[in-house]
């Protein structure tokens, strides 16, 4: 009968449901009918490890109790609400997320995912500052609506690109440099000289806002070099340009603090956020905005809002992630997880296999580069990525798999032992290939 619910899933999926980022024909996916913290199951129980986090959004963990209670409990108290009202539980939630901020933030504007709170950050930036522009960098993704995928980078921007006044920069990638730098502080000082030129050659009077993620995530978990971040709110603060760090991936846990950009010497001026803020188990996401930029909008409407702002079950679900976060300490697991048990075992993965041109990541938000040629560097290509993929999948680990890399992005609730096993399948998976 269970293996009967497995076919029938499929067959209703590949009947009826349109997927996104895919062709449709032949469409092969794994069937999930259950989880629990790392690990998913399909009907029939076949156990797999979540090191993918899904769209790395669980951040909690599959069905965490704290989170379903707060959900059901909403629910039978109040299952929806418009946005002109006042709910206990949307400012209770708001209230959580700002204790997590830097100083100077109070206010929320919630949004239904992180697409659109990079949308509503970027109408903010443009109406304070009463320019235009937004500078983001060409390695980076930021949602799939208007002005989100075309503020993104990589390749699908350019189906789509129908948002005026996007220019893009190259940040900084040490291991593929733009800037022919030898050390991260060489890739630093370069990356900020070239952010710099680029500002100047647009015209700074015309920039709103600089929009990056804190770690870019879906572009190879690209962790900032030294100064970097610091000194991209400095040239912000000279030409008058906002900065926008995009939370959405990298946000609540995932690099083992609550902000990744606590990490990097810098304050932003708006924050999104989504994903992590509740694990995805409701949809929502928002921008944290500064004083500065709140207030522009005292006396002023601000021309924006969704139906679902800050719904009430979606409240309820980040009242009780981020109740459950703290008082379990997950969000130091993480970073513990990542400092003791991910990246020695990644390491020590990079020494056997060649395939491994550089491993690099903090908390549980890592990623394998692989290669064809440690000397060249050439990616390792698409076929044999694909067939590691389905060895992973076969082996019973869920992976996240991004053009030449593995991103290794499990729940922050991941033990030490889930990581060894991760660890043994990475390892008999590449060595399949090899």
């Amino acid at each position: 009968m269970t293996d009967d619910l497995d076919a029938l899933t499929k067959a209703l999926d590949l009947e009826h449901v349109f997927h996104s980022w895919s062709a449709q024909a032949g469409l092969d996916l794994p069937v999930i009918a259950g989880g629990s913290g790392a690990v998913v199951w399909d009907h029939a129980g076949n156990r797999m490890l979540d090191f993918s986090s899904q769209l790395v959004n669980v951040n909690i963990g599959h069905q965490h109790p704290a989170v379903v209670k707060a959900i059901r409990d909403q629910a039978e108290i109040l299952a929806t609400i418009g946005p002109a009202t006042a709910n206990l539980a949307r400012g209770e939630a708001a209230r959580r997320i700002v204790e997590r901020a830097p100083s100077g933030f109070s206010k929320v504007f919630f949004t239904n995912g992180g697409a659109d709170a990079i949308e509503n950050a970027i109408r903010m930036a443009r109406l304070h500052t009463g320019r235009d522009k937004i500078l983001s960098t060409y390695r980076s993704y930021h949602g799939n609506t208007g002005a989100a995928i075309v503020a993104t980078g990589d390749w699908r921007r350019m189906p789509n690109e129908y948002a005026r006044g996007h220019v893009h920069f190259f940040g900084p990638y040490l291991y593929r440099s733009e800037f022919w730098a030898t050390s991260p502080e060489q890739e630093s000082e370069r990356a900020l000289r070239h952010l710099e030129r680029v500002i100047q050659s647009e015209g700074p009077d015309g920039i709103a806002a600089l929009l990056l993620e804190s770690v870019p995530g879906t572009a190879g978990i690209l962790i900032p070099p030294p100064g970097y971040l610091a000194g991209v709110r400095e040239i912000a603060d000279r030409y008058g340009i906002l900065l926008i760090l995009d939370e959405v991936m990298a946000g609540f846990g995932r690099t083992g603090r609550w902000f990744a950009f606590e990490g990097y010497d810098v304050v932003p001026d708006l924050i999104t956020f989504a994903k992590g803020v509740n694990s995805g188990y409701v949809p929502v996401g928002g921008v944290i905005i500064s004083d500065a930029v709140a207030a522009t909008f005292d006396d002023r409407v601000f021309p924006g809002g969704l139906t679902y702002s800050g719904h009430p079950l979606a409240a309820a679900s980040i009242i009780g992630a981020l109740d459950a976060m703290q008082s379990e300490g997950i969000v130091e697991n993480a970073r513990r997880i990542g400092e003791e048990a991910i990246g020695p075992a990644l390491r020590e993965l990079a020494e056997r296999h060649p395939l491994i041109g550089e491993v690099r990541g903090e908390g549980v938000f890592w990623a394998m580069e692989l290669v064809a040629d440690r000397a060249s560097r050439e990616p390792l290509p698409p076929a044999s990525m694909g067939r590691l993929k389905r060895g992973l999948t076969s082996r019973g680990l869920l992976p996240f798999v991004q053009d030449n890399r593995v991103h290794v992005v499990p729940p922050c609730v991941v033990t030490d032992a889930e990581v060894a096993q991760a660890a043994e399948i990475y390892d008999a998976a590449l060595s399949a290939l090899e």
